[in-house]
C-alpha cells in the first residue's frame, strides 16, 4: 500500500494482533496522555511524547518516570518527550491527543496543515467545546483541516492509573472510517488493553461526555453523605439522558449499553480514581469550586463541559435535568442540597420517558 492509504501504517505480513512499529505521538503529558503511550509503547510504537513543562518532559526521556501524574510508575522503553510541538508530530503516523478539552483548538492551530498527509489523529479527550458545542472529534478535524476519516476516538472505562498497573480492561476505537479505527485498534492492542471497533464517532463521543457530568453529580450526592440507591438512581437517569441527547444527535442506541456508554459511566461514577467523581465529592462536603479544582490536582473534564453539553442539548430540545443541576451548582450557586431535592422532585412518568 502506498504512503497516502493510512492503513499501511499495519503490515499486512504480521502475525495476526501483532502491530509493526508505528511513529507514534502524544501530545499531553498527563496521566491519560503518558499511559496511553505507555500503551503505545508496549505495543511496538515507537512514541515521542510533548508536554508544556520541561521538567516532567526530562522525567520522562531520561528517567522513564512522570512523578507529577502517575508516582510509583516506570515506563516502557521506547518513549521520549520534548516541549518542541513541531519536532514531536513531524513523521509521526499516528498522532494522539490528551489534551484538556478547551485548550485544544488553541494549541493544535499552529499545526494546520503540517501534519504527516497520511497521519491519523487519536482524540483521547472527552469533553464538548464551550461556545460551539463541538465534539473533541469536530474540533480536531476543524483545527487541522482534516477529514472525519482520519481522525478516531479512543473511549472506555479507562481509569488510566490501573492501566498503567496493566490491570485489564478494554475500550472502544470509533472512526466514521472502519480501516482508520482497525488501524488505532492494532496500534494499541495489548494484553491488558483490549480495543473493540465502533463507526458511531457520535454515541462514543456523547458517552464520554455526558459520563463526566453525571460522576460529578454522584460525587456531590456521596460527599453530602447520600448512599448506594442515590448513587444508582443518578447513573441510571444519568444514562437515560444521555441516550436522549444522542438520539437527538443520530446516535445508535446500542453503543450507550457498550464500553463507552455505561461501561465509561460506571467506572468513572464508582471510582475514587475519577477526577470528576473526586471534585464532586469534594463540592458535596462544603468546598467551593476553586477549593475543589485545587483539592482534585487535576483537570475534571465535566467542570467546564456541563456548560457545553447544557447548550448543546437546549439546541437539540433535550431535556437534562442532571446536567442542567450539576451546572446550575458549579456555575450558579445552586447549593446541593436544592439539587438532590429538585431531580427527585421532577413530575412523575413512566420510567421510559
Amino acid at each position: 500500500m502506498g504512503h497516502d492509504d493510512p492503513i499501511s501504517l499495519v503490515s499486512t505480513s504480521a502475525a495476526p494482533g501483532a502491530a509493526e512499529p508505528v511513529d507514534a505521538a502524544v501530545l499531553g503529558t498527563g496521566s491519560w496522555g503518558t499511559t496511553f503511550a505507555a500503551v503505545l509503547a508496549d505495543a511496538g510504537c515507537a512514541v515521542r511524547m510533548w508536554g508544556r513543562s520541561a521538567e516532567v518532559c526530562a522525567q520522562i526521556t531520561e528517567h522513564r518516570i512522570n512523578a507529577s501524574y502517575l508516582p510509583g510508575i516506570t515506563l516502557p522503553a521506547g518513549i521520549a518527550a520534548s516541549t518542541d510541538l513541531d519536532a514531536v508530530v513531524a513523521g509521526a503516523r499516528l498522532i494522539a491527543v490528551a489534551l484538556p478539552s478547551q485548550t485544544v483548538r488553541a494549541v493544535l492551530s499552529p499545526l494546520a496543515g503540517r501534519i504527516d498527509p497520511a497521519a491519523v489523529v487519536v482524540s483521547l479527550m472527552k469533553g464538548v467545546e464551550l461556545g460551539t458545542q463541538e465534539r473533541m472529534s469536530e474540533v480536531l478535524t476543524d483545527t487541522l483541516g482534516l477529514p472525519a476519516g482520519r481522525v478516531a476516538v479512543v473511549s472506555g472505562p479507562n481509569l488510566a492509573k490501573e492501566i498503567a498497573v496493566h490491570q485489564p480492561t478494554a475500550t472502544v476505537v470509533a472512526s466514521t472510517d472502519e480501516a482508520t479505527a482497525a488501524l488505532v485498534a492494532h496500534a494499541c492492542a495489548v494484553p491488558y488493553f483490549r480495543p473493540y471497533t465502533n463507526t458511531d464517532v457520535v454515541g462514543v463521543e456523547l458517552g464520554g461526555a455526558v459520563k463526566n457530568v453525571i460522576a460529578l453529580a454522584v460525587g456531590m450526592a456521596q460527599g453530602s453523605g447520600f448512599g448506594h440507591n442515590t448513587t444508582a438512581t443518578i447513573i441510571t437517569r444519568g444514562l437515560a439522558e444521555t441516550i436522549r441527547l444522542g438520539a437527538a444527535l443520530g446516535a445508535q442506541a446500542e453503543t450507550f449499553a457498550g464500553l463507552a456508554g455505561l461501561g465509561d459511566l460506571v467506572a468513572t461514577c464508582a471510582s475514587p480514581l475519577s477526577r470528576n467523581n473526586t471534585l464532586g465529592r469534594h463540592i458535596g462536603a462544603g468546598m467551593s469550586l476553586a477549593e475543589a479544582v485545587t483539592a482534585t490536582s487535576g483537570t475534571a473534564e465535566g467542570v467546564k463541559s456541563c456548560g457545553a453539553v447544557l447548550e448543546l442539548a437546549q439546541r437539540h430540545g433535550v431535556d437534562m435535568p442532571i446536567t442542567q443541576a450539576v451546572a446550575a451548582v458549579l456555575h450558579h450557586g445552586l447549593p446541593v442540597s436544592a439539587m438532590t431535592e429538585a431531580l427527585l422532585s421532577r413530575p412523575r412518568k413512566a420510567e421510559g420517558g
